[in-house]
């Protein structure tokens, strides 16, 4: 199985960004720890991040035919991109949405998800180990 890992707006910043929200651990560290569970399952990982709306878009149609999933976490997009949504429509790609937080417990304009009608599941609030859930769901939780 392959899978592409994309995540939006500072979350390359993690560690640095609201380490009481987000935690201490690293934007590489996260990339390595996705890795290893990739590597137990015997699935083919890929990331992307940005803090650009349209590169998001095109790594998402750029996944058409070559991916077998997304983990996506939009981060601010999630609340405003409804570019996102449409590319995750037009893809098919089974995805799930990754917050490290719970933002439906944290500001009011947090509670809306564009994108959370083009995905399977949504996992939030479960720190970075939620990206390893996501992985599982699409994975069956299959280990090699």
């Amino acid at each position: 199985m392959r899978i592409l890992v994309i995540n939006g707006p500072n979350l390359n910043m993690l560690g640095i960004r609201e380490p009481d929200l987000y935690g201490r651990e690293t934007y590489a560290d996260l990339q390595e720890k996705i890795r290893k569970h990739a590597a137990r399952t015997g699935t083919e990982v890929a990331f992307f991040q940005s803090n650009h709306e349209g590169d998001l878009v095109d790594a998402v149609q750029g996944a058409y035919g070559k991916q077998d999933g997304i983990i996506l976490n939009p981060g601010a997009y999630t609340h405003t991109s409804i570019a996102l949504l449409d590319a995750l429509k037009t893809v098919g790609i089974r995805t799930i949405e990754v917050h490290i937080t719970d933002p439906d417990a944290r500001e009011s304009f947090r509670k809306i998800s564009y994108v959370r009608e083009a995905c399977e599941q949504t996992i939030r609030g479960h720190g970075t180990d939620g990206y390893l859930e996501a992985m599982d769901i699409l994975t069956g939780g299959c280990e090699a």
